[in-house]
C-alpha cells in the first residue's frame, strides 16, 4: 500500500509539474505576441501623426498659393471651407445611408418575396422535424372588420383598452 501512494505523490507532482511548464511556455508566446503587436499598434500610431501633419502642411500650402491673388483672411475661409467639405464627404463615405444601394444579392424591397428572409433562407423546419418553424401570421385578426382605405373604422371595431394614438 505504501508503494501505491509514493507512486501517488510522484504522479501529483510530476502533473504539478508538467502544469508550470505548460504556463510558462503560454505566458513566454503572450509576450512575444503582445511584443509584435504593440509594435504595429506604435507604428500605425506614428504613421497617423505623421499624416495629419502632412495634411495640414498641404492645408497651409493651397492657403498661402491662394493667399497670393486673394486677402489672407479669404485664402483661410477658402482653405476652411475646402477641408469642411472632405471632412463631410469622408463622413459620409464612413457610414452607410438608408438611400443608398443595397448590397449585392440582396432585394431592395424585401415585400416583393414574402417568404425570403434578408441574408439568408429560412429553415427548412425545426431541428426536431416536421412543420413550419412558426405559424403563418394572418395579416389581420381572424374575423375582424378591415375598413377600406377613406373609410373610418366602425364604432364595435374600435377596442377601448387598446392603444390609443393621437
Amino acid at each position: 500500500m505504501e508503494r501505491m501512494d509514493h507512486l501517488e505523490h510522484l504522479d501529483r507532482h510530476l502533473v504539478d509539474e508538467l502544469a508550470q511548464v505548460a504556463r510558462e511556455t503560454i505566458r513566454e508566446e503572450l509576450r512575444e505576441q503582445t511584443r509584435k503587436q504593440r509594435r504595429t499598434a506604435m507604428l500605425y500610431a506614428a504613421s497617423g501623426a505623421v499624416a495629419l501633419y502632412a495634411g495640414a502642411a498641404v492645408a497651409l500650402a493651397v492657403g498661402l498659393a491662394l493667399g497670393i491673388g486673394l486677402p489672407d483672411w479669404a485664402a483661410a475661409l477658402i482653405t476652411a471651407a475646402i477641408l469642411a467639405v472632405v471632412a463631410y464627404l469622408l463622413r459620409g463615405a464612413a457610414r452607410p445611408h438608408a438611400s443608398s444601394p443595397p448590397m449585392a444579392g440582396l432585394e431592395a424591397a424585401p415585400d416583393k418575396h414574402p417568404g425570403r428572409v434578408i441574408g439568408g433562407t429560412p429553415p427548412a423546419g425545426p431541428p426536431g422535424g416536421t412543420g413550419l418553424p412558426y405559424p403563418p401570421m394572418p395579416p389581420t385578426a381572424p374575423g375582424a372588420h378591415v375598413p377600406a382605405p377613406g373609410e373610418a373604422p366602425r364604432a364595435d371595431d374600435i377596442d377601448p383598452e387598446g392603444p390609443h394614438r393621437a
